[in-house]
């Protein structure tokens, strides 16, 4: 309190919000007669910051009526004179003032807390079938504006949803049976509307606004039938994570991808297997130095010469990349050039070259021995995502944990990729074929979860120690997991010519 000479009053109270009921002195002192603040150590700011007088009254406000601002507890400060100030929010607690056009930094504002929604007080918990929550106080203005205030409609006390506002208004807002979530379309629109589906699942309807932003947009640019439509025609919302409704089941089917896969060449692999399957991880494997890479390479020809516009990525890490290269152009030219020694005809060696990539739809990549294993999976989403790549090659998956920093183990680490492999096909719809390293008993070596995750597992068997030299060099085929058709067993017999130096399919069975 203070005995100096008064210089103002009928004030709005910066503490409890109340109005007409501050009185500012000359000496620096101040009261309020609604809820006694006065000064303490520092006067407080008062309500008009500079020499005018504010009086709050209903009058329309940015082609809001005047019946509508009374209805929704809204009102607007008018200077001396005559033109507007700010516009004063009641809130359940105190009031939240905006000083026009858009400020809400106010000393007004001071000890204003946001966990109540604007116009909360106006509808008993229950009282509507339906209630709709907009972003900002003028939207709720203008909702109530464009349907006559027939539809209860609440707004958030700031675009971030505090705990004291989900914890203060859970209870009332459960008690509606849907709540319309009209928040404005944009990231903290959507992060808003999110949060209050997920504190209220199953009861959260998203109105869609393509044309604005928000309410007070489709209202000031006279486009309120569009607004309604948008808002009669909500949908059911859901997380981007889940799929709930009819509708968006049947939209999953349309949308989804057709199982595709392309037949291998391998007439005893594609009876059973049907090919390699895009959107699935394929793992060959064996113990070392039965041949597994060349048996990828064999596939990765087929891919070139039965279907040359399907593009494709390979990486082979245990040999350097002029070898990966060199082995299919043998399997084209039909002889051994895996060697440069070998190659007597550059020029036919470059035309192969020119026939095979010649519409560039064969990429070769590299890991460096001094890069993270982690941009394996980064590689495949490049080539999948951005070169369109319907298949990935890469072998042998266990080596490249080699390379993993930081102290995961190596069967932990593999067992986080082969996951991370898995889910990556199916986002990508692109077939990754791996090779795996085998023990003793047959699994995956190092970690079981590489043919646990694998939508296809194949077994090469090979009799190395036969004294038959044809029958050491005949690789068999067994599928031990087919996820995408479902047959396993017996899938064809490959004969490796050394003459060639390649695969090629002998008489299924023999």
């Amino acid at each position: 309190m203070s005995t100096g000479n008064v210089t103002k009053t009928h004030q709005t109270c910066p503490e409890c919000g109340h109005h007409e009921c501050f009185t500012t002195f000359a000496d620096g002192g101040f009261f309020c007669n609604s809820c006694g603040h006065k000064p303490s150590g520092k006067p407080a700011t008062p309500a008009n910051t500079d020499d005018m007088k504010i009086e709050w009254v209903i009058k329309p406000y940015r082609g809001i009526s005047a019946k509508v601002m009374e209805f929704a507890g809204a009102k607007v400060g008018v200077k001396d004179d005559g033109t507007d100030y700010a516009v004063m929010y009641e809130y359940p607690k105190r009031p939240k003032f905006r000083v026009l056009p858009k400020d809400f930094s106010s000393p007004m504002n001071r000890g204003f807390k946001a966990d109540e929604f604007f116009g909360q007080d106006k509808y008993n918990a229950g009282s509507s079938k339906v209630m709709t929550i907009v972003e900002g106080e003028d939207d709720r203005l203008a909702f109530l504006e464009m349907f006559a205030c027939k539809w209860p409609c609440v707004s958030l006390p700031s675009a971030g949803i505090s705990k004291e506002l989900l914890k203060n208004t859970m209870k009332w807002l459960g008690a509606f049976e849907s709540i319309v979530l009209a928040t404005d379309s944009d990231a903290a629109g959507e992060r808003a509307a999110q949060i209050l589906n997920m504190t209220h699942p199953n009861k959260c309807y998203r109105v869609n606004m393509t044309t604005h932003k928000d309410a007070m947009e489709y209202f000031e640019e006279g486009e309120v039938s569009d607004f309604v439509y948008a808002w009669v025609n909500r949908k059911k919302y859901v997380v981007p994570f889940d799929t709930n409704t009819p509708e968006q089941f049947k939209k999953m089917l349309a949308e989804s991808r057709d199982d595709v896969y392309l037949p291998t060449g391998i007439q005893g692999y594609d009876e059973v297997a049907l090919g390699l399957f895009q959107g699935h991880v394929t793992v060959f494997t064996a113990q070392e130095g039965i041949g597994k890479t060349e048996l990828v390479r064999m596939l990765e020809y087929s891919l070139i010469k039965n279907h040359p516009t399907v593009p494709f990525a390979y990486c082979h890490l245990e040999e350097p990349e002029q070898r990966s290269l060199l082995g299919l152009v043998s399997y084209a030219l039909e002889k051994n050039v895996t060697r440069k020694d070998l190659i007597t005809d550059m020029d036919q060696i470059n035309a192969s070259i020119d026939d095979m990539m010649g519409r560039e739809t064969v990429h070769q990549f590299k890991i460096g021995t001094d890069e993270d294993p982690d941009v394996l999976v980064e590689r495949i989403k490049y080539y999948a995502n951005v070169c369109g790549c319907k298949y990935v090659f890469f072998e042998p998956i266990q080596d490249i944990a080699a390379q993993r920093k930081g102290g995961m183990g190596l069967t932990e680490y593999l067992d986080q990729l082969s996951i991370q492999l898995s889910r990556t096909a199916a986002e990508t719809g692109c077939g990754i074929v791996l090779i795996a390293h085998a023990n003793e008993n047959g699994d995956t070596r190092d970690s079981k979860q590489i043919q646990k995750q694998a939508s296809v597992r194949v077994e090469l068997q090979r009799d190395m120690e036969n004294p038959n030299e044809d029958e050491r060099n005949k690789t068999r085929l067994i599928i031990r997991k087919n996820r995408p058709v479902g047959p396993v067993g017996p899938a064809g017999e490959l004969s490796f010519d050394l003459s060639t130096f390649t695969l090629k399919e002998t008489i299924y069975g023999t």
